[in-house]
């Protein structure tokens, strides 16, 4: 029988917290439905602990299933129903803050008022209890063990990894690698005489998680390449083989070589032309050019397409090579012109290796020699997949307790059928060891496209609104949690290409990882392509990824989906009836993204959400304005309306949106009106991007109490930046807002400051840093300078910042030194110093005259 996943287990968690909460307690006694609450926590306490059971048993037990899956249900309707409690707490703040007589007598008057609330909610609560208690009664039938719930496991920290390859990590590639190397290193490895054809395609082939990608990063690092090779180029292909955004990517590969790749900026312009242009842009590249080009992960067979793109690429020089890496020897067979080069797996003793160096801190493995004899009986079910090893050593890292070894060892998931090849039970096996409050966090990753690049932010305005962060204690903010939870699940090496840039974050997930996603999220999290056909009723987060799946996609009937988004560029709604549609029919969604939509209106019936906390409008180019009654959206958190350019200004009622937390921007108006601001106490992200007529922040001055966060991108009329007003403010990033004066008047004293994150990118004018940095000695964590190219000194304030881990150069020709007291900053980490070809010569690694004076830093990159 197929294995059937659920979160009943980790919902009925979530809903017990909420319902022993202070809050909860409170709201419950002034509504009268106490006695009634505390009789849920009670059934429910006693169900949570015959799930695990339940669990184990699922599968020899159809009817266990149902009735999982009918307490799952019964567990999200009572999260909707108490929901109504932090609604109509919305609604009482609105309501005084407006001192409107009027709106007052309103409010007595409809359903949400004290009287009418209160008993809407007793009747549902009641309802809720009957279910939960039949469904309780229910449960004794199939003879279940009550066990002890443990309580959840504590975010633990590992040492965050960088996302370059480190050689030393890897482990039993020596030989393939050299091996690769020689095909390269051959002017003639087709064996036809006298370099016969101008383009080599050398095929590295093997299953999932074996390390193709990582052998031929290991490849494309290698010194001898750069010696013998003009340019090099690395294009992910993955499954959609799609000739014009392949091409995209080499020529940003080219640019990338040549100059600095920044997290925040978007694509290069060659995202707008047609491909008539881009192909001539690429031959241009690489005419005449002796280049190294990796395809990296290539699953078409179509031969057509591959031709039509060889065609495009073969002007190179004579020795010109491509890689390629795949899982299928078809398209190594059809794309090759050598043998393909069959990735084997590890031999045991690497395995072992690989897997000691995952499950334990430095030598910390001979203290254990018992668990080490069982590692060797975990690693040969590994067959010698390195993803695998890795994968389940982590889980075990720092776990000393014999019974969880064995439970490695012996757990039942390794007997599960599996299609040919796969390793989903080695990677199953991380998941089902992650604590609960992670689970339905790594679930959300199935929403989104394979090779899709995450960033922190996003994940962290997904899963809170959903409910997904579990607080810890009362003081400690959400977004620090989520924070916690993407460095955990990347601890547990769950993801890839880890890019820290402090605030900021990026990362990707690996293709069996989004497997493993794809496979534990089954029914809940449909991302709908155009295969998809009906979904099914209990799909409570959708994910819309191809233009032409909305014609054929028959919608569940279910009220209670609760995330619609659109993750992928360009892929939108073009007209308003689905938002109609939607709008109406589920009225408990939390999380609406209409990226890249082109609706003209929204319905004003979006008012009627209530439980709404994320809209996202980003990229919408003809919307105009947004209806009044947004205001009445209470519970809305994040609002995303960056890439809006007709928009004629904010929506009316702003400072009416008394939960709003991040607020992105982009609108047509000079100046903004600070009274609507003033009134948003939980404001902690703002971000103005591309607000071309702006040329003053607000109308007059007031602090920002609670921001936390500002982002300035692509305001090319704003002249001044007044810090004084955020007071707390902990991140600003500031990109290419050419007419900012950055020296603020040189205030004097120097204003104390708070900040975190410093980020400043293309600013020409630029010619030394501004003093005011200064005044965030105390507490700067991270500097970023990108794209300063008349910057010439730092200035001794530099070493003034003894907190700084984290400094990135990049785009600076005109600076030639650093201050000779870099001692100082011992706090720092993480060195980049990137296209300043005076300083990468200086500080050279191991030879630079400079060297020495950087040598102590943990990571350093120089160079291009």
């Amino acid at each position: 029988m197929e294995m059937v996943e659920s979160f009943v287990f980790d919902v009925a968690n979530s809903l017990l917290g909420k319902l022993a909460s202070y809050a909860y307690e409170e709201a419950s006694r002034a509504y009268g439905v106490y006695e009634d609450l505390q009789r849920i926590k009670d059934t429910l306490s006693i169900v949570r602990g015959l799930l695990l059971d339940a669990e184990e048993k699922k599968n020899r037990q159809h009817a266990l299933c149902e009735w999982l899956r009918q307490i799952q249900n019964i567990c999200y309707d009572a999260e909707d129903v108490l929901d109504g409690f932090e609604l109509q707490d919305r609604r009482k703040q609105f309501v005084e803050a407006s001192g409107s007589t009027r709106l007052k007598v309103c409010h007595f008057f409809s359903s949400s008022n004290p009287l009418a609330f209160r008993f809407r909610m007793s009747r549902q609560i009641k309802e809720i209890r009957d279910r939960l208690d039949k469904v309780a009664a229910d449960g004794t039938k199939f003879g279940l063990v009550r066990i002890h719930v443990e309580p959840g496991l504590s975010v633990h920290n590992r040492e965050i990894t960088y996302s370059h390859i480190d050689v030393s990590s890897v482990i039993g590639r020596e030989n393939d690698k050299e091996a690769i190397i020689e095909l390269l290193m051959d002017s003639d490895p087709q064996g036809y005489g006298n370099g016969h054809r101008s383009l080599c395609v050398i095929p590295i082939v093997g299953i999932g998680g074996l390390g193709k990608t990582t052998l031929a990063k290991l490849v494309y690092n290698d010194k001898r390449i750069d010696e013998v090779f003009q340019l090099k180029m690395w294009a992910c292909v993955s499954v959609d083989f799609d000739i014009r955004q392949i091409v995209i990517k080499i020529i940003n590969s080219v640019f990338a070589s040549a100059a600095p790749s920044v997290p925040i900026a978007p694509q290069e312009d060659s995202n707008h032309c047609d491909i008539e242009q881009l192909q001539i842009h690429l031959r241009r590249k690489l005419s005449g050019q002796k280049f190294i080009l990796v395809l990296d992960d290539v699953w078409n067979d179509d031969r057509a397409k591959w031709i039509e793109l060889e065609d495009l690429i073969k002007v190179g020089a004579v020795g010109s090579k491509i890689i390629v890496t795949t899982r299928s020897n078809s398209v190594a067979s059809m794309m090759g012109t050598v043998p393909s080069y069959v990735l084997e797996g590890l031999s045991l003793e690497d395995c072992l290796s690989l897997f000691v160096k995952w499950a334990f801190k430095d030598g910390e493995e001979e203290k254990y020699p018992n668990l080490v004899e069982i590692g060797k009986e975990i690693v040969k079910k590994c067959a010698g997949v390195p993803l695998a090893v890795r994968t389940v050593g982590s889980s075990l890292f720092s776990k000393f307790d014999l019974d969880k070894w064995l439970f490695v060892r012996d757990h039942e998931i390794w007997n599960l059928e599996q299609k040919k090849d796969d390793i989903l039970p080695a990677l199953k096996l991380s998941y089902d060891q992650m604590p609960s409050y992670l689970r339905q966090c790594f679930a959300c990753f199935s929403l989104y496209p394979k090779d899709y690049t995450f960033n922190i932010v996003e994940m962290t305005i997904l899963w809170i609104p959903l409910g997904l962060v579990q607080p810890i204690n009362g003081s400690e903010k959400l977004e620090h949690i989520a924070r916690e939870y993407v460095h955990e699940l990347h601890s547990r090496s769950l993801l890839q290409d880890f890019k820290d840039f402090g605030y900021i974050c990026e990362f990707r997930v690996h293709d069996l990882i989004h497997d493993l996603a794809m496979y534990v999220a089954k029914e809940e999290f449909v991302m709908v392509v155009s295969r998809t056909r009906n979904i099914s009723e209990q799909a409570k987060h959708l994910s819309i990824v191809e233009k032409d799946s909305l014609d054929k996609v028959l919608f569940p009937k279910s009220k209670s989906v609760r995330t619609i988004l659109f993750p992928v560029e360009g892929v939108g709604l073009d007209n308003e009836t689905l938002v109609h549609t939607w709008v109406s029919k589920y009225k408990y969604l939390r999380y609406v993204d209409f990226n890249d939509s082109l609706f003209e209106t929204l319905p004003k019936s979006i008012a009627k959400v209530e439980h709404l906390r994320v809209l996202g409008l980003k990229n919408n180019s003809k919307i105009k304005k947004l209806p009044h009654s947004i205001f009445k959206l209470y519970n809305l958190q994040v609002l995303i309306l960056s890439g809006c350019t007709e928009l004629e200004t904010l929506p009316r009622g702003l400072g009416k949106m008394v939960s709003l937390q991040h607020l992105f921007i982009t609108t047509k108006q000079s100046v903004l009106s600070l009274t609507e601001f003033i009134n948003l106490k939980h404001l902690q992200v703002l971000a103005f991007n591309h607000c071309k007529n702006m040329k003053f922040l607000f109308s007059r001055a007031h602090q920002l109490i609670s921001l936390e966060t500002l982002s300035l991108y692509k305001c090319g009329s704003l002249e001044t930046l007044p810090l004084y007003i955020f007071p707390n403010l902990q991140t600003l990033i500031i990109i290419d807002c050419k007419m900012l004066d950055l020296s603020l008047n040189n205030e004097s004293p120097i204003q104390k400051l708070r900040l975190k994150h410093l980020f400043i990118r293309d600013f020409p004018g630029l010619l030394t840093l501004p003093g005011w940095i200064e005044g965030a000695a105390e507490t700067l964590e991270t500097l970023l300078i990108y794209e300063l190219p008349n910057l010439k000194t730092l200035s001794q304030r530099l070493t003034t910042l003894t907190h700084l881990k984290r400094l990135h150069i990049v785009g600076c020709p005109q600076l030639i030194s650093l201050p000779s007291d870099m001692y100082h900053l011992t706090a720092l980490e993480d060195l980049v110093i990137e296209d300043c070809p005076e300083l990468c010569r200086k500080f050279k690694p191991q030879s630079g005259e400079y060297w020495p004076m950087i040598s102590h830093i943990k990571s350093v990159f120089i160079g291009k």
